[in-house]
């Protein structure tokens, strides 16, 4: 399973920005799967943000619930995260996630995770 995240950016506090995940692998399909994101900020560990299971499931962190939307494009093999209203502290490096199934918000709950894409917010 390889993951290919895009869409990060530098906007102000109060903007949004939409990240793409590009799933591709035969270990298991995009369909009947999980995926999710993490975030990492400057000098900290590896956060759950979002993720969205096999059946449609939806999760979200809960300073993040209300502001941001995870979404999936089956057609597309193509995850989302939809980030409105961000905040400074919103600011971080941004990691897809995949797995079999959704098994929790701790980072090794997923086994396959892509590279970063950099989300910066200023005040």
């Amino acid at each position: 399973v390889q993951l290919q995240a895009s869409g990060g950016g530098s906007v102000q506090a109060g903007g949004s920005l939409r990240l793409s995940c590009v799933f591709s692998g035969r270990t298991f399909t995009f369909a009947d799967s999980a995926m999710g994101w993490f975030r990492q900020a400057p000098g900290k560990g590896r956060d759950f943000v979002a993720a969205i299971n096999w059946n449609g499931g939806k999760y979200y962190e809960d300073s993040v619930r209300g502001r941001f939307t995870i979404s999936r494009d089956i057609a597309k093999n193509t995850g989302y995260l939809q980030m409105d209203n961000l905040r400074p502290e919103d600011t971080a490096l941004y990691f897809c996630v995949s797995d079999v199934r959704y098994k929790g918000r701790n980072p090794g709950s997923f086994e396959y995770w892509g590279q970063g894409t950099l989300v910066t917010v200023s005040s």
